[in-house]
C-alpha cells in the first residue's frame, strides 16, 4: 500500500489560508465540544463519509482531520481509492492543531440557563 500524503496542522492552516478545504471527520457531539476555528471547513462524520464524499470538490486541495489522526487516515484512504488525488491527512488532528497554539472554539463551560438560576435563586 503507497503511503498516505500527511500535512503538519500548521502547513495545513497555511494550506486552508489559501483557499484548501477542511474536512472535518469527527462526529457531531466531538464538534460540538470543541472546533477548528477557520472558515474553509466541511463536517461529514466518518461514518457517513461513504454517502456523502460526493460533497467534497473533487478538484481541490482537501484536508482530512479528526481527534488524534487515525479516523482521518481512515477518510483519507477513502478519498483517495474514489478519485481524490489532493487528499492529504492531517497528522494527530485537533489535538496537535491545539499543541500548535492554532485557533480553536471550545465549548462554554458554563452550563446553559446556570446563569439565570443564579439569578432566580438570589435572596431579595
Amino acid at each position: 500500500m503507497t503511503k498516505t500524503p500527511e500535512v503538519s496542522p500548521a502547513k495545513a492552516l497555511a494550506m486552508i489560508q489559501k483557499g484548501a478545504l477542511l474536512v472535518d471527520v469527527r462526529e457531531t457531539n466531538e464538534i460540538s465540544k470543541k472546533s477548528f476555528d477557520i472558515s474553509n471547513i466541511t463536517l461529514i462524520p466518518l461514518r457517513e463519509l461513504k454517502n456523502r464524499f460526493q460533497e467534497i470538490p473533487v478538484d481541490r486541495q482537501v484536508i482530512i482531520a479528526c481527534h488524534t489522526g487515525n479516523r482521518s487516515l481512515m477518510a483519507t484512504r477513502f478519498l483517495m481509492n474514489n478519485g481524490y488525488s489532493k487528499a492529504l491527512n492531517m497528522q494527530q488532528g485537533i489535538v496537535r492543531w491545539e499543541k500548535e497554539g492554532l485557533p480553536v472554539k471550545s465549548e462554554l463551560k458554563q452550563k446553559s440557563g446556570s446563569w439565570l438560576k443564579q439569578i432566580l435563586s438570589r435572596k431579595p
